[in-house]
Formats: C-alpha cells, structure tokens, sequence
C-alpha cells in the first residue's frame, strides 16, 4: 500500500525533514543537515552550557536520553464497508491507505504534550484514523463528503500536521469510521493573473511549494508562518494564520479573496475578486479559522505581488527589553516606513540565539566578534544579562528598502539603539525554522517546551509577560520539579492598538511520571493568566482542542449558538466531527 509522499522526506513524528537534526559529538551539538546554511554541518560549542546553565541546573548527562518507541500501539482498521466500496470505486488504489503509519502519522499534530510526546516515547494515541484518503481534484473531494454524508463516516481534513493546538487529535468517544483526508495531492497553481495580480491556487500545497512556484512567475505571496515548509494554504486559512511579514503583505484573512468550502450541505463560494464588496453578511467571514468542524477548502483565489527587487537584512541591539519596546510603539504607527518583519526578542532568547551560534572559524573572526562585543559591553555600556535584538527585513525597491532601513535603525537610536548588521538580522530571522528542531532534540533529555502566543494590547504587554513568568515559577515549585524553568517572549507581529507576544517555555522533567501531562497542566494555567491580564486566547494557533476550555471566557452564549446554528445548517448529521473549539 501507498505511503504518505511527505514520508520520503519528512520525520512521520518529529518535526521537521529527515536529513536535518541536532546530535551531540564529543560533548558538543552539530546540526547535520544537508539544508539550512545558516547552521548546517557546524559545532555549536556554547548550546549544552547554555541548557545546563538555563534549564537543567545541573550537568548534562549526554548518554541519559528517552528513547523513541518502536512499537506503536495501532488498533486494528474499523472500516465502514459501504462507504469503502463507493471510495474505492472513486479513487485509484493509490488514493487510498490502510497502512499502519500512515494512519498512526495522520491521527496527530504537532503539540508538544498531547500528541509528539506521546507519539514518539508512549507509542500510543487516544485515537487513530481508520484510513487515508488523497483526493487529487475538487470532484473527489464532493465525491468522499458525499459517501461520508450517505453512510455517516467522520472525516478529518488533513494539511501539513502542523497544528500546536491538538486541533488533528481524534475524539476519543467518536465510534463512527474516521477517515483523514490528506490534500497534500491538491497542491498545483491553477492560473495566474498577472495584469490583476492574483492566483487561484489548490489548498493542500505547502507554503515552501507556493513560494517556490510563484516565484518561477516573478511573483511572491508573502506568507511566511514559522512553519511555512510544512504547513499549507488550507491549514491557514482554516486557522486563520499569520506571517512573519504581515507589515507588508498583511495575515491570511488579508491576503486570500475567496475560496471554495466543501461540505455535507453542498458547496459554499462567493465568486468575486475585489479588494473589497459590499454585499451584506459574508459567509467568508465565519470560514476563515473554522479549524475543520464544516468542510473542506479545495481552492483559494489569494493575492500576490510582484518579487521585490532588493531585500535587506538588518538588525539593532538595545540596552534592554523596555527600550526596545518603546521603540516598536513608536514604530507600529510610522505606517510610511515600517519594515515587512519587525521582531524583538528578550535577552533569554537572545542568549539562546547566540548558543546556536558556531564557534568562529578563524583568529580574524574571533577578533572581530571580540570588538564587537567589546564595543557593546565597554563602550556602550550594554548588560550581557539585559540586553536584546531587534531583527528586520526590508523587501522592495532599492531606494524604498534603504528609506525604511534608514528610518527605522535611527528611530531605534532615540531609544539607545545600535545597529548590529545585515549578518545577525538574517540569522536572527531565519532561526525560527530551526526552533522546533530544537525542542525535539530536547525531548531525548527530558526537558519539554513549547511556544505559546497571544495577542496583547500595548498598555498590558508588562503585565502579561511579568505575570505569566511568576505563574510558570509558581506552577514549578507546586509540582517540584527539577532544574529552573526557562522563560523567555519576543514581539513578532505589530498593530495599531496591540501586539503578538510569543512565549518560549521549556521545563525539565527528569525522574517525573508523566512530565507531558505536567507541562499540559502548567499551560493551562499560564494561558488563563494571559486571559485574565487582557491577552487574547490566541493571536493565531488557534483554539483546536487545546483551549476549547476557555471559550467561554471568549465568546457569550449568542455568539456560540449562531455559530452551532451555522454547524447545523451545513453539517447537520457532524460529518466533520473533529470536535475542535466551540463544537463537540
């Protein structure tokens, strides 16, 4: 039988491609890989001290490791005969999957607790899908709703399986067949508009794939989640995402004009392009972030711009988190100058950031890294344990690129500022695709960590980012754990009113039972802080099954019934019965 095509080259548990991954040699971390040039193949002397000194509290035990589970607990097939002879009459034989792995790949995400952590060192789900279908068109698509419809099959839209919201994790009560459909086959470039500047594009293709073949047409779409390699057009629209350079070229709900949502009831479109209508209530509107629960999104037309012709890197260092976010205030509202990426990390992250850094090559690069750090430190005055990076990322004409570079790196001078280099604000910003194979090397020596994000308004970011820090203290006293919690937050996304916050903790469970399950219970409590201290459930992971709990806190009990009302006008008999958010 047909394994995933993402299998060739993709980890089935893990995050991340098979050729790439962190490994200790000699007492010292090398990234193999044969991609990423910014690491690859290189000796990062500086990272176990870093865990050691950060996380653990202790030496680091090199050859104390979890050890993945080779055996997986897979139950036997339930196979809805009915329906599986209409499919297979439908598709071709290498549409359709029965295969263990794939079904055990297909029944998780990417949430560290719930899902990779127990996948890869318990072997074992709540639940597992039935089969794997990989629809190829839209008329497949109608066909498999309409014999889910007709013999009451679960299915389960299936994207890149990179969701952190357990959104992919299966009902465990649900006692219907429950059939994934992979849309990853869905994954072409339908035309191109040049003179209107839009595409219509197939949903299962992935924000790598889309790039790629864009700009093959001297166009770019501009999206770019950290999980862009992997993640796809569907699964963005469907968690409502957002991208690093949002500045430019705005979040998905910005970019996407209209797409094709499939469900039991039939078909939902709106057939305009424009910019922008005016046609009363638009169901496009409730589609965007529906998280699976009513259909399946098989086509986007989405708006794409031309390549920009120069993009520049750059970087500033300032004295202290505090600066650096008055200046990002100040920034947010220079619309005429603001750069595409705008990310200011704390000093943890950035002392994280330089552990990954290779040891310099040569005596002509450890000297320079010695004036430089001498310059910062002794002249400028900068605390080692206070100071933190602003990366940027300029993108178009040459003279509007060194406008904004100009700009912004000398409004950054107002708040003590001094430019750190193209160097470090590409590496700064090309790091966040290597983050999650970070935690999953982590994972062998049992420490766990996960992001969580949330938007905040201006005047509450000090309060959320303090108070969430004293609850993660607090929760780790309560459950004893070892070692010292690591906690860190950057600023990755800017509006008018608010930012995206995005916190990084990590906690070291040795000698525990059932760390995942502490870790689970330590989130909850932070993300109820941020509830409580005016932060938004999630500026763009979405809710999945992760935070369905506090959705009350969210919506009222009008909003939640207009929305089961919507579930039970295009889904009566729950068809899609992912459970996610509200619905379940």
């Amino acid at each position: 039988m047909p394994k995933t095509k993402d299998l060739l080259y993709k980890y089935p548990h893990r995050w991340g491609f098979k050729d790439s991954k962190f490994v200790v040699e000699n007492g010292k971390v090398v990234f193999k890989s044969s991609r990423y040039e910014i690491l690859a193949n290189q000796v990062l002397p500086s990272l176990i001290p870093f865990i050691e000194n950060e996380l653990l509290g202790e030496k680091l035990d090199v050859n104390d490791t979890l050890e993945d589970n080779p055996k997986k607990i897979i139950p036997a097939s339930f196979r809805n005969k009915p329906f599986i002879a209409k499919v297979t009459k439908e598709l071709k034989q290498e549409q359709i999957s029965f295969e263990d792995l794939d079904r055990f790949c297909h029944s998780h995400g990417q949430t560290t607790t719930d899902e990779v952590f127990k996948a890869i060192y318990r072997g074992k789900l709540q639940r597992v899908v039935d089969v794997v279908l990989f629809p190829e068109n839209e008329k497949q698509v109608k066909k498999i709703i309409e014999f889910a419809q007709k013999h009451n099959v679960c299915l389960v839209p299936y994207g890149g399986g990179t969701s952190v919201s357990s959104a992919l994790l299966l009902p465990r009560k649900e006692k219907r067949m429950i059939v994934s459909v992979d849309m990853r086959r869905m994954n072409k470039i339908l035309w191109v508009d040049e003179e209107n500047a839009l595409a219509r594009i197939q949903t299962g293709i992935t924000g790598l794939e889309l790039e790629e073949a864009l700009e093959k047409r001297g166009f770019t779409m501009g999206h770019e989640p950290d999980s862009m390699e992997f993640s796809t057009l569907g699964g963005w629209i469907s968690t409502n995402a957002s991208g690093m350079k949002r500045n430019q070229y705005g979040n998905i709900e910005d970019i996407v004009q209209s797409f094709n949502f499939i469900t039991p009831k039939g078909e939902v479109r709106q057939t305009d392009f424009l910019d922008r209508y005016s046609i009363g209530m638009q169901p496009r509107s409730i589609l965007f972030g529906s998280e699976g629960n009513l259909g399946i999104i098989t086509e986007a037309t989405v708006r794409i711009c031309a390549l920009p012709k120069v993009k520049k890197y750059a970087s500033v260092m300032f004295p202290n988190f505090k600066k650096g976010f008055f200046f990002l205030k100040e920034l947010s509202k220079k619309h005429s100058y603001i750069p595409a990426s705008v990310r200011l990390v704390d000093n943890r992250q950035f002392r994280l950031g330089y552990a990954i850094r290779p040891s310099a090559r040569d005596w002509k690069e450890k000297l320079v890294g010695a004036l430089k750090k001498f310059f910062i430190t002794k002249i400028k005055g900068f605390d080692p344990n206070e100071m933190c990076l602003l990366t940027l990322v300029m993108e178009g004409e040459e003279k509007e690129v060194d406008y904004q570079k100009n700009k912004t790196i000398g409004l950054a001078k107002k708040y003590s500022g001094v430019s750190a280099g193209a160097a470090n604000g590409k590496r700064g910003y090309l790091l966040t695709n290597l983050i999650a194979y970070i935690r999953d090397f982590l994972f062998k020596y049992h420490c766990i960590g996960e992001t969580l994000e949330t938007t905040s308004p201006w005047d509450k970011v000090e309060s959320i980012c303090h108070k969430t820090e004293q609850e993660l203290l607090r929760q780790h006293k309560k459950f004893n754990l070892p070692g010292k919690p690591f906690f860190s937050y950057r600023v990755t996304q800017l509006y008018h009113a608010s930012v995206c916050i995005y916190f990084t903790v990590g906690l070291y469970g040795k000698g525990k039972k059932n760390p995942e399950d502490i870790y689970s219970k330590i989130e909850k409590s932070l993300r109820q802080v941020i509830l409580d201290e005016g932060g938004a459930l999630s500026h763009h992971h979405g809710v999945g099954k992760l935070r369905k709990e506090f959705m009350n806190q969210v919506l009222n009990q009008n909003s939640k019934e207009m929305l089961k009302e919507v579930k039970k006008s295009l889904d009566p008999k729950n068809i899609f019965g992912i459970s996610n958010n509200i619905f379940g």
